[in-house]
């Protein structure tokens, strides 16, 4: 069995930038077994998998994630990557791309200057008293602490305080939420991020574009931006650039991605 493989990287316009992500066009499903196989071997933090649906040239597509360890819920920049492979080796014709996924269905539409735009559901999150073991193991005395129903969202003084942190990843694996979102003011951006998973596999996650569905409501209605476009910077090693949008209970997310590589696995 042949299967198509792309590597991209989402949230940036050239290589070795931004979140590199697998997307694998699929005829029909494969076991769910064999698709985390795929994953693992991939070793990226996620590997997107999708099949058409029965609509034809215009219909729509089930899509889903797999980290190096498990199935995720949501995952942004592999969305992106997926959409990006349609437009621009499936259907080169298309405007849109809809996918059917866990989290209902997820729109991405071309749009300005090469961008493409997500529209994914909102996920806003609440105060909530910060665990010793997340305290402990971010290394850092959080400004607030919030939780959405997937990660945490811990609040620091400055950009600088971001970049710097050290986690202890052992000590934040246990913690119940997936993810832990460490964001603060941006310098030359809205705000910032780093992202980190390693209950999933994935120790610090480059972009995360599903982490935005969080960082989009609190930072619109901090800084007082109601609808209108935030920048967004994460700033892992490799980086990456998002414009957000919160929109009542829905969020854009928007950027860019480059192929690296295409190729087949062979099973």
């Amino acid at each position: 069995m042949k299967i198509p493989l792309y590597q991209l990287d989402a949230f940036s316009d050239r290589p070795f930038e931004g979140n590199p992500a697998a997307v694998c066009p699929l005829d029909a499903w494969l076991d769910d077994d064999v698709l985390q196989k795929i994953a693992a071997e991939n070793n990226l933090s996620e590997t997107a998998f999708f099949v058409r649906d029965d609509e034809g040239e215009g219909g729509g597509f089930g899509l889903r994630w797999f980290t190096p360890l498990s199935e995720v819920d949501l995952c942004g920049h592999a969305t992106l990557a997926s959409a990006w492979v349609i437009f621009e080796r499936l259907a080169p014709g298309r405007e849109s791309v809809r996918f059917e996924t866990r989290s209902g269905e997820l729109i991405v539409e071309r749009g300005d200057g090469g961008l493409l735009v997500m529209d994914f559901p909102a996920r806003p999150a609440v105060p909530r008293e910060a665990p010793r073991a997340l305290v402990e193991g971010l290394g850092a005395e959080p400004a607030e602490v919030l939780a959405s129903e997937r990660d945490y969202l811990v609040l620091l003084e400055a950009e600088d305080d971001v970049r710097k942190l050290k986690p202890d990843f052992a000590r934040l694996r246990g913690l119940d939420r997936l993810g832990i979102i460490v964001s603060a003011p941006g310098v030359s951006a809205d705000f910032v991020s780093r992202f980190f998973a390693p209950s999933v596999g994935v120790p610090e996650d480059p972009v995360t574009g599903s982490a935005h569905c969080t960082l989009a409501p609190y930072w619109a209605e901090r800084l007082g931006r109601g609808e209108a476009p935030l920048e967004a910077r994460q700033i892992s090693a490799r980086g990456g650039t998002l414009i957000c949008r919160h929109v009542g209970d829905r969020v854009t997310i928007a950027g860019r991605a480059a192929l690296y590589l295409s190729g087949e696995i062979t099973l």
